[in-house]
């Protein structure tokens, strides 16, 4: 067994194939277009020929190597009949009037982009397929003759440094882990790691001669085990492979409704960080994304973003969804969510200061570039916006004044905007007080039951020695969200839960017997979620 040591990049840890190689040249391709309806016909046109031109690869390919790294052709088959990714061909080619060529890229661009932040190589691969298959379409549809996917299996790949461009061609689904000579946690290498979410290392002295021996990437470690010790290598598999039995086992129900056997019906919904994370939700089987935490997207910004840079993150959550709803909560910055560039002053008592709502209605600026973002988004699909920690029906005001401001400017400028629904979280004593007022101003609730619980028992969540008080279970928050819900269906008005508490399956039949009208979760949440739904039956 040899060892080599590096600098890390991103933790995990990577079990394949070392490849010592070179990335290849990355490929664009130019659209034209004419009315959807023969951009559709197009379209379909060239999904049969690549159909076509699959199964002669796995038939050639069956006799020359055989069945088992034919595969990779008849997955791609399948991947163009996939429900999800043609809903959203189809819905780009529709709603937007654009070429087939068009509608193809993006659509492989947002569901690899989706998929590459998924750590599990499951979804990886997924990512890899849809790339190839939207490549090969692309091709028939603009001439180009087509290059043949290289079947190959996981592999470790070890390079003297990597750039996104380059790395563009590899088939990234079996891509399980990079190891490189040169770059440092700044370089092009490091940036796609991440986009990828794959454990990587830098700065390895690695043997050329190692290519094609099994190695482990360890980078929680910071180290690379190349013919590692069989005991070693058990323990690592069974460390990547406990989940994903799991995991296997619930994708029947992927496109399964959530109803009850008495007919009780509940939507299981996503909760996401970013566009990033797409890929995991429409995997799982949401039926929306009931909660893009939007302030992730400022976290992660060097400076406030634009509202062009915001725009375009909504637009490919809303495309990628392909008609499924998508909510987008307000910037929630503030208390332990902070970012740099806007100056916030040091506050003795930050949870219960000037965050959330109350920064947006200071910091109109900043609001009225994510709603006019978000306004455009909508455009393209179905979008909701959702106020966070909302104390009062002036405050709801408030907010509706300065969304139709912001449409009404969008409307003069010649903006294309979308009918946009309007809600808000749920998570204090006050808003639930005033469920009833408040209903009659929006459309729907989400219930925040996080911060309902800190603010309802008075216990710090960050606190790691009151954890025994923080009770998500306690009557009075089981008794809040009840009164939440009758008073908010009273007044027309949806409520749902994206707090933690929404993914404990223990609590699922009390709230389906509360009558909630959404879950949105963890995207990991939803199918173990939808399967306890199933099973149940409200009528004994």
């Amino acid at each position: 067994m040899h060892k080599a040591a590096g600098k890390p990049i991103l933790a995990g840890i990577a079990i394949g194939r070392l490849r010592v190689r070179r990335g290849a040249d990355s490929r664009t391709s130019a659209p034209s277009g004419l009315s959807p309806e023969r951009e559709l016909e197009r379209f379909e046109a060239a999904r049969s020929l690549a159909k076509e031109q699959l199964e002669r690869l796995r038939q050639e390919m069956c006799e020359q190597v055989g069945t088992s790294d034919a595969d990779i052709f008849q997955v791609h088959q399948l991947m163009l009949d996939d429900e999800d990714y043609l809903a959203a061909v189809r819905y780009i080619i529709e709603t937007q009037s654009a070429t087939a060529e068009y509608a193809v890229w993006a659509t492989g661009e947002n569901f690899a982009s989706a998929f590459s932040a998924i750590e599990d190589s499951d979804m990886q691969s997924r990512e890899a397929d849809v790339r190839d298959v939207s490549n090969r379409v692309a091709d028939i549809l603009t001439g180009r003759k087509a290059e043949r996917p290289f079947p190959d299996d996981s592999f470790i790949l070890a390079v003297d440094d990597l750039t996104p461009s380059q790395a563009v061609q590899l088939d990234r689904g079996k891509l399980l882990g990079f190891v490189t000579r040169r770059g440092s946690a700044n370089s092009h290498t490091a940036i796609l790691a991440r986009a990828l979410n794959i454990p990587a290392l830098t700065a390895v002295d690695f043997d050329e001669n190692w290519d094609g021996h099994l190695a482990i990437l360890d980078g929680c470690n910071s180290c690379v085990y190349v013919d590692p010790e069989p005991e070693l290598l058990s323990d690592m598999e069974e460390k990547l492979q406990e989940n994903l039995r799991e995991r296997s086992r619930l994708q029947s129900m992927k496109h399964k409704s959530d109803v009850t056997l008495d007919g009780t019906s509940i939507a299981l919904h996503a909760n996401i960080a970013s566009d990033r994370d797409v890929g995991l939700a429409l995997q799982n089987g949401a039926h929306g994304i009931g909660l893009l935490r939007s302030e992730f997207i400022f976290l992660e910004a060097e400076q406030c973003p634009t509202e062009e840079q915001q725009f375009r993150i909504y637009r490919r959550v809303v495309e990628t969804m392909a008609g499924k709803s998508v909510t987008i909560r307000t910037l929630d910055i503030g208390a332990d969510k902070e970012a740099a560039y806007f100056h916030l002053p040091p506050e003795p008592n930050p949870a219960l200061g000037r965050r959330a709502i109350r920064f947006c209605l200071q910091r109109r600026d900043v609001f009225r570039q994510q709603l006019r973002a978000i306004l455009r988004a909508s455009a393209f699909g179905p979008v909701s916006v959702m106020f966070p920690m909302i104390v009062s029906v002036e405050e709801v005001r408030a907010a509706r004044a300065i969304l139709d401001s912001c449409r009404v400017e969008l409307i003069r400028e010649g903006c294309a905007v979308g009918s946009v629904e309007v809600g808000i979280m749920v998570e204090t004593p006050a808003a639930v007080v005033m469920a009833g007022e408040l209903a009659r101003e929006v459309d729907f609730f989400s219930i925040g039951t996080n911060d309902l619980v800190q603010y309802t028992l008075a216990v710090d969540r960050q606190n790691g020695d009151l954890a025994d008080l923080y009770n998500p279970g306690h009557p009075a928050i089981l008794r809040m969200i009840r009164y939440v819900v009758d008073a908010a269906h009273r007044n027309g008005c949806r409520v749902g839960i994206c707090g933690s508490m929404g993914g404990d399956p223990a609590l699922t039949e009390t709230f389906l017997r509360m009558g909630l009208d959404k879950l949105s979760v963890p995207p990991a949440a939803i199918l173990p979620l939808r399967s306890l739904i199933r099973s149940l039956d409200l009528s004994k």
